[in-house]
């Protein structure tokens, strides 16, 4: 495969630009994003004609750093999970006080703060993590980094 086009760039892929998310209520996701994790709302944008209304939020900047999109459609108000979908992974400082702050906030805390139960061999040590619900069920794994 060609590394470089006729202009030098790159023909794959280059970033990561967002993940989509089905939501039922768009102001009750927005407020989780933003309010409970603290990221921030990008951009919001209608669309009429296709009766939907679209949500970017994230922790950097749209334009550098991945973003989740969350996608509302007018006439939709649930989604089935498929088996599929695994979760979306945030990075924070302290997952015992994190999760203990989210669930004082009334987030959903499905797995405890602690160690990664499962270690591959070339592992010397578990990370700790825990796993908490966004409004709409979507599972999200807090992973410690200091």
């Amino acid at each position: 495969m060609k590394t470089l086009d006729d202009e030098g760039l790159s023909p794959r892929p280059t970033r990561l630009l967002h993940t989509m998310l089905r939501v039922a209520d768009l102001e009750r996701s927005i407020e989780f994003y933003t309010n409970k994790l603290g990221m921030r709302l990008h951009r919001q944008e209608r669309f009429p004609q296709g009766r939907f209304t679209l949500a970017f939020v994230g922790y950097g900047h749209e334009s550098t750093d991945a973003s989740i999109e969350l996608t509302y459609n007018w006439d939709q108000s649930a989604y089935q999970r498929g088996t599929a979908y695994g979760h979306i992974a945030l990075a924070v400082h302290s997952v015992a006080k994190s999760c203990a702050s989210l669930q004082a906030a009334g987030v959903s805390v499905v797995r405890e703060a602690g160690p990664m139960q499962s270690l591959s061999p070339d592992r010397t040590s578990a990370e700790n993590i825990a796993f908490i619900e966004d409004p709409d069920g979507y599972q999200i794994e807090l992973i410690e980094r200091r």
